[in-house]
């Protein structure tokens, strides 16, 4: 795996509570068990697993759901995940979550993302800047020793990490707005965009429309969980929407993939996460390569990384070796990758920069 850790990578489809570490979920999820909350014996085996079945992987995101209810949670989960990106290259993150609410222990939709922003600053392995007022500056979140000269400033390893605030399917119209709200007033904190996700056969297209159009209205980009399921009227409605990005679009219709590769959409694609989901049979019959040889614009993501067990690095392998890719075609695989980022020019730029550096490490 050195090679593919090696190669510098953009992860723009991760979900943050499900790229939780195993030993983290293992840990907390023994925690609830001693308190009563959980039957730890009925998990353990699962989280212990690394080729977890269909339903294994359900039973997983249910549990988590369960762990990610409180503040410090959020914020250890957070910090955690970022260091694992950065601990395999990935230069460029963008992590999505739903705000939730506990009013049990006064958890707003505002108080998790701050949970999620203090996460952020909790980072010290890395360098990590997040806040896109001066992007073209280092602009880092964690406190550097007041030693640290500007030299070992450039040189320390640095991912750039920015939040997508999802709207979830089970929400009703106010309350997807009340997200799109909270993703505008915590902008300068490096929240750029909004996601729909959630179960794909719960909820109706028009319930989200209002939020999303006016999201798109105050500038915030879009990226849409499309074509999970078969729904032949909410895909069409969703490409004529025309977002920025979609997830996974995997039930489109001959007729949606002409629309989808006329208006050039970016897909983001997630090998491991639609094989355990049995979204798709096998890796040869991905639309990843009917995408790739089309020469749409597409990026590999590992969606959940810590319930799929996989990693970005992973994903790259995976794709290589099902497509017979050799590692210059891989590496301009990651790097076009960075034209879909939802970042401005100045961070678009000092990607490339990243990217031509390592090319000359990587002998390619």
């Amino acid at each position: 795996m050195e090679w593919w850790v090696s190669l510098p990578k953009v992860e723009l489809h991760a979900h943050l509570n499900g790229s939780i570490r195993h030993s983290t979920l293992l840990e907390l999820a023994q925690a609830l068990g001693e308190k009563g909350v959980i039957d730890f014996s009925e998990v353990e085996h699962v989280i212990l697993k690394n080729d977890r079945s269909f339903r294994e992987v359900f039973k997983l995101f249910d549990l988590i759901h369960i762990i990610t209810t409180d503040h410090a949670t959020v914020t250890r989960i957070t910090k955690e995940v970022i260091e694992d990106f950065a601990s395999e290259n990935v230069v460029y993150l963008e992590l999505r979550t739903t705000p939730k609410r506990n009013d049990s222990i006064g958890m707003s939709k505002r108080s998790y993302v701050e949970a999620v922003i203090k996460g952020l600053r909790a980072v010290s392995s890395v360098d990590v800047a997040f806040m896109p007022d001066n992007e073209n500056s280092i602009n880092l979140v964690n406190s550097l020793p007041t030693t640290n000269d500007k030299c070992n400033v450039n040189t320390r390893k640095r991912i750039f990490v920015r939040l997508l605030l999802s709207i979830d399917r089970r929400e009703t119209t106010a309350a997807a707005m009340e997200t799109v709200m909270l993703a505008l007033e915590m902008r300068h904190l490096g929240v750029v965009g909004i996601d729909l996700s959630g179960n794909p056969v719960v909820g109706e297209w028009t319930t989200y429309l209002p939020a999303l159009k006016f999201a798109r209205e105050q500038g915030l980009y879009i990226t849409l969980h499309c074509g999970e399921v078969p729904n032949s009227l909410e895909i069409q409605n969703m490409l004529d929407f025309l977002p920025q990005r979609i997830g996974h679009a995997i039930f489109l219709d001959e007729q949606d993939w002409r629309k989808l590769k006329s208006d050039k959409i970016p897909v983001e694609i997630c090998l491991t996460s639609n094989l355990r989901t049995m979204s798709v049979p096998s890796i040869d019959v991905h639309h990843f390569v009917d995408l790739y040889n089309a020469k749409h614009p597409l990026v590999l993501c590992t969606d959940d990384s810590g319930v799929f067990s996989t990693s970005l690095s992973n994903e790259y392998k995976i794709a290589a070796t099902s497509l017979g890719l050799g590692k210059k075609e891989v590496f301009e695989l990651s790097k076009n990758s960075i034209e879909f980022v939802f970042a401005d020019s100045g961070v678009k730029e000092e990607l490339r920069k990243n990217f031509d550096s390592a090319a000359k490490s990587l002998d390619l």
